[in-house]
């Protein structure tokens, strides 16, 4: 729709520009008249919308959606301050200054956020699915499960996927000591910066359970920022943190690199319903990288 609107608007811009009999178009005011490749500029890039929003529909029937993705505004200039959810601090949080934890980024654009974890399962369609569609997403991975594969992700990372932390083994964090918390953050930082040349700020603790020594832990290895999760998608159901089961701007949605090994379905089938639903209520899928 906002591609099509934009393409009315140039298309009327470049009809209301009469010519006069030279084919020039007469400028206001006395001035020099203009000549024609302006309007010729924009019939040009009102062609490359139309043949951009043309491909977008195309993808979208070719995987089986019920209409086009919503296309997500430009990152903000200025970011939203992050801070941690209500009931999620632990003590001594902002004494400390460690890493906020939360479940929704605060803005007012309908955006959400998609995340993927772990690393089980490498769909190469996922892959082409993803990129196909001009959907953005974060995957948090685990050391244990990419270590089969490391070029399924670096193919990933090189279709503009940020890749973050999830601990090299995938433990239950909460109640371990210190340094055992440290070497599971910090190995994996170590390892995703020899593997593909960059350590993350994002981490996300294998299911959602940290505690205090987690959060010095992760600001230790170098860590900024701990998002957790709003809603969690399924390849055959959604679930919700809210009691109300409603999407939220800024919510972040978690789902997994999981088959039908482990799933009703599989990872393409899981964005299929993921995309239904979030494009049905208005929402686009923004970038959670760009709002940090």
């Amino acid at each position: 729709m906002r591609i099509g609107l934009a393409v009315l608007t140039l298309a009327a811009i470049a009809s209301g520009c009469a010519q006069d009999d030279s084919g020039r178009i007469p400028a206001a005011g006395g001035q020099q008249p203009l000549d024609a490749p302006p309007a010729r500029a924009l019939d040009s890039y009102a062609s490359k919308l139309r043949g951009a929003h043309a491909v977008r529909v195309a993808a979208a029937q070719r995987w089986g959606l019920r209409t086009v993705p919503l296309t997500a505004p430009s990152a903000p200039a200025r970011k939203p301050r992050i801070r941690t959810r209500e009931g999620f601090e632990v003590d001594g949080h902002r004494r400390l200054n460690l890493p906020p934890v939360f479940t929704t980024v605060p803005t007012r654009d309908k955006v959400v956020f998609l995340t993927v974890d772990d690393g089980v399962e490498k769909d190469r369609a996922f892959l082409r699915m993803m990129s196909d569609l001009k959907v953005p997403y974060s995957a948090f991975l685990s050391g244990y499960l990419i270590k089969d594969d490391y070029r399924y992700f670096e193919r990933m990372q090189g279709l503009g996927v940020a890749l973050n932390n999830h601990t090299l083994r995938h433990r239950y964090m909460r109640g371990l000591p210190y340094r055992t918390q440290k070497r599971e953050i910090c190995g994996m930082q170590r390892l995703l910066e020899r593997r593909y040349g960059k350590r993350p700020t994002l981490f996300r603790p294998p299911f959602g359970s940290y505690d205090r020594a987690t959060l010095r832990a992760a600001k230790a290895c170098g860590i900024e920022y701990v998002p957790l999760w709003n809603e969690e998608v399924f390849a055959d159901h959604w679930e919700y943190r809210e009691g109300d089961n409603r999407l939220r701007p800024g919510d972040i949605v978690l789902t997994h690199f999981r088959g039908r090994a482990q799933w009703q379905g599989t990872m393409p089938d899981m964005i299929r319903r993921f995309l239904n639903k979030v494009t049905a209520e208005g929402y686009a899928v923004g970038r959670l990288e760009d709002y940090l």
